[in-house]
């Protein structure tokens, strides 16, 4: 079994504020670490289940935080940015089996998290096809592009909430609830135990796990800043349609992600 993997932070155990998920800063390191634990857990659920290739993605911010010299041998690494549009997924392709989610975070326009937001934090929100799209939202269609299922998916309760009714074969933990600009964490090796045990049975029911892509893709982008808006609009079949928003509409993944890569 070959089973991708990808991480971002702002949804692992404890972490509330944004100090917490930069390189450098005197409060990044422990939550550094216990990203790398979740990660690990990931791993062990997955060799459990029979896998033999893991391909982990650091998917936050620099892409350059989790521990290599923490995973296990079966596993490769992949640190910084591809430039693709694959994005938080470069790497995946037909060859794996199943795709697992560690440390997901709320939409931005939702109140699921205080760190809630979506690719960056440049909009208010982004929708697709008249919902609130998350990362996760995003990196499970380009997955389904790859005929690539998401069994698994780690962060707060609100984005777990939301992650089964858009595929309900998946199995999630919740390792913390957001309140307003508070969270209310699990214990660092529960959360670890949860996970590990968590995407055993996800890769139970890996044909369980897929989903439907879309005909087309509406997408509306809305800025915080007008600028952004403006400046997206000259992007090919982008259009404003107000002083902070935009849309665009594909008819594949790719277009969808290319586009989206460009002008967010």
């Amino acid at each position: 079994m070959k089973v991708f993997i990808s991480v971002d932070i702002e949804g692992i155990t404890g972490v509330t504020d944004w100090s917490e998920t930069e390189l450098g800063n005197h409060d990044y390191k422990q939550f550094a670490e216990q990203m790398t634990k979740e990660t690990v857990a990931a791993c062990e659920g997955a060799i459990a289940m029979g896998a033999k290739e893991i391909f982990i993605k650091d998917a936050h911010d620099s892409a350059r935080n989790i521990d290599i010299t923490k995973l296990p041998r079966c596993a490769k690494l992949s640190r910084g940015w591809t430039s693709s549009p694959d994005s938080m997924v470069a790497g995946l392709d037909e060859t794996f089996d199943a795709a697992i989610f560690i440390g997901y975070h709320s939409a931005a326009g939702t109140d699921g998290s205080p760190l809630a937001h979506t690719m960056n934090s440049g909009n208010n929100y982004m929708m697709v096809n008249g919902e609130k799209a998350s990362e996760f939202t995003i990196n499970s269609y380009l997955a389904a592009n790859y005929g690539v299922p998401v069994v698994f998916l780690s962060g707060d309760k609100a984005l777990c909430d939301t992650a089964k009714k858009f595929n309900k074969g998946i199995e999630t933990v919740a390792v913390k609830e957001g309140s307003a600009g508070a969270t209310i964490s699990i214990n660092p090796d529960y959360a670890c135990d949860l996970i590990k045990e968590g995407v055993k049975n996800g890769l139970k029911h890996i044909n369980e796990c897929k989903i439907a892509i879309p005909e087309k893709f509406e997408v509306e982008i809305n800025y915080k800043e007008h600028k952004n808006a403006r400046r997206a609009s000259f992007f090919p079949g982008v259009t404003q349609t107000g002083s902070h928003t935009i849309k665009y509409t594909a008819n594949n993944v790719k277009d969808f992600s290319v586009t989206r890569m460009f002008i967010l």
